[in-house]
């Protein structure tokens, strides 16, 4: 049973598992409510939307799950230690295409440089003035690149071809960016001289609101700010916060730090109690997306395939390095 499948994303799933395993795809989350749907079902597949705490991981268990397979890279809904205690396999995806978020966070940065939205939204009134549409060149400006794995490398890739100066933050150096020209220097020195700063590192207890109210002080007061990692690296509350004083020129962002419950999620009709979140997206130089800077065709037939991998793994005995639980 796979939790949290989207209209586009079914048939690739289904299509996977054919000949392999007998798939039902959902289009609700995991959560306590929706647990004991669960019940029979040895293995379960799941978006990192769902809510894998201790109570749902104890109700996926007395419902007989033995195995859970996460269509992600993130794992930060998952209690691990909780699944370990009770004798689950919990397996993620390492990696897809990378090009599919880098690319996407260059489509936010540019569409709050150029006023896209604003302008699109313009031109359907038949109102075609360029007040207030006017961005600027980021060719010769600076792109302080926050984590350069492979999305951050992907990323640096496209700065360069703009012709951006590269500045990097990593816990360690990635010999493919340094041969971009990349300058690794500490974090308060990139957010303070970057025009324009993208984040690209794992949700984890020491990145939990890493651009916090100080981190966003120092930063220029027309940067471009980018997240399309995990909402927990900004503290929302605070950039809300700048964002009234009329900092940055744009904000772009893919995910926010309470998103679920919220985002893949049809609240057209419903008053959304987030007050945070209700204030971000008034300001006319902030653009949110739904966390879609991986749904392509490309990273979520990745996705899939690496999910029924990971199945195929557990029901043969086999571990492979997308395995969480057991740790060994």
């Amino acid at each position: 049973m796979a939790f949290g499948v989207q209209a586009d994303e079914k048939p690739l799933v289904e299509r996977a598992f054919a000949g392999h395993h007998e798939v039902r795809g959902l289009d609700v989350f995991l959560n306590a409510d929706t647990a004991p749907i669960a019940a029979g079902h040895e293995i379960i597949s799941t978006s990192v939307n769902c809510d894998l705490g201790a109570e749902v991981l104890s109700d996926l268990a007395a419902g007989g799950t033995r195995m859970v397979a996460q269509r992600s890279t993130g794992f930060n809904n998952i209690d691990l230690e909780v699944a370990e205690r009770l004798g689950m396999t919990i397996a993620r995806v390492s990696s897809y295409s990378p090009y599919s978020v880098a690319e996407f966070a260059w489509t936010l940065a540019m569409a709050v440089n150029r006023r896209v939205v604003r302008a699109s939204t313009r031109t359907r009134d038949f109102d075609f003035r360029l007040d207030g549409l006017m961005g600027r060149d980021l060719h010769g400006r600076t792109a302080g690149i926050v984590g350069t794995g492979k999305i951050g490398e992907a990323f640096a890739r496209i700065a360069h071809g703009f012709g951006m100066r590269l500045l990097g933050w990593d816990v360690a150096e990635n010999p493919a960016c340094l041969d971009l020209g990349m300058t690794y220097v500490p974090k308060e020195q990139l957010l303070a001289e970057s025009d324009l700063i993208s984040l690209h590192v794992p949700l984890l207890p020491a990145t939990q609101h890493l651009i916090d109210a100080d981190a966003l002080k120092a930063m220029r007061d027309d940067a471009i700010l980018v997240n399309s990692s995990r909402g927990g690296l900004i503290d929302t509350a605070a950039l809300v916060d700048e964002l009234r004083e009329g900092r940055f020129t744009g904000v772009g962002l893919d995910v926010y730090e309470a998103e679920a419950g919220l985002f893949f999620l049809d609240k057209s009709l419903q008053a959304v109690d987030d007050d945070t979140l209700a204030r971000l997206v008034t300001f006319p130089n902030v653009l949110v997306t739904s966390h879609q800077a991986y749904y392509t065709v490309d990273a979520v037939g990745q996705i899939v395939e690496t999910t029924v991998n990971n199945v195929l793994d557990y029901t043969a005995g086999r571990r492979s390095e997308n395995v969480l639980a057991p740790r060994s």
